[in-house]
């Protein structure tokens, strides 16, 4: 179903978009690694996966794989052959044990495995600190080499609250495997997981060209959405204020008038 899948939509959409590539030598003509990419928009899994030339598995929460109806079935046919692996969010740690032990399975079958450090999709184009759990504890579970990758403008392609995209090519930047078998067995050293993770983060960013940002995604998420929140109530309050003087104004001349 990959390789439907690829000829299907990966074609299309490279004819459509022409993506350019850099660094494609770097990706192994076998055995596992690990793809670190920075995420811009939903359609990363979709523009990576179309450029090389073996199949990455990316993991995605297990709702895209469950929703009922003709609907659902169809978002899971896509997803599956996408190559994407439903990962169960509930238990005692979440989608955090459960991507990792997704990704070792991947790796220890000498695969590709894709994942986003950042956690989640950047609301601002900008990079943020990377999420030292399931990137780190894969590495340094299996021993296999970390390959930073940088997608490029396809934030641009299709903005939150655009239904039609833009036609325009985006870029993919691969970096040079970088290895971390020294710290092989580490995986619970959160020291370890920070440096890791920072030391992966900071390709990125040499690759992308971003602007980094020591926070995670979903707290900018969090403070972008406080924020609209708090403008949207004080443009309301502004409104009603205004509204209050307009009709105190009027009630004034009224009583003038009478007065008159």
């Amino acid at each position: 179903m990959y390789g439907a899948m690829k000829v299907s939509i990966g074609g299309p959409l490279k004819l459509a978009f022409r993506p350019w590539v850099e660094g494609l030598e770097n990706i192994p003509a076998e055995g596992p690694a690990i793809l670190a990419s920075n995420h811009l928009s939903f359609s990363d899994s979709l523009f990576l996966p179309s450029v090389l030339p073996r199949k990455v598995t990316f993991i995605a929460k297990a709702e895209y794989f469950t929703t009922p109806g003709v609907k659902g079935r169809l978002k899971a046919a896509f997803f599956k052959g996408a190559g994407q692996l439903p990962v169960d969010r509930s238990g005692s740690r979440g989608a955090g044990e459960a991507a990792v032990k997704s990704g070792i399975e991947v790796v220890e079958r000498g695969e590709l495995f894709g994942i986003y450090p950042e956690g989640t999709r950047s609301p601002d184009g900008r990079l943020y600190r990377g999420k030292p759990g399931g990137l780190a504890r894969v590495a340094l579970a299996t021993g296999a080499p970390v390959i930073p990758v940088a997608m490029i403008d396809t934030e641009k392609i299709q903005p939150p609250g655009k239904v039609i995209p833009k036609l325009m090519r985006p870029g993919i930047r691969i970096g040079k495997p970088l290895d971390f078998s020294r710290y092989q067995g580490m995986d619970n050293d959160r020291f370890v997981l920070r440096a890791l993770t920072d030391q992966v983060m900071y390709e990125i960013m040499t690759l992308s060209g971003q602007e980094y940002v020591d926070i995670y995604a979903t707290a900018a998420k969090r403070q972008i959405a406080e924020a609209a929140k708090a403008e949207k109530q004080a443009q309301k309050q502004a409104e009603q204020a205004q509204k209050d003087a307009e009709k105190a104004a009027a009630e004034d001349a009224g009583k003038g008038s009478a007065n008159s």
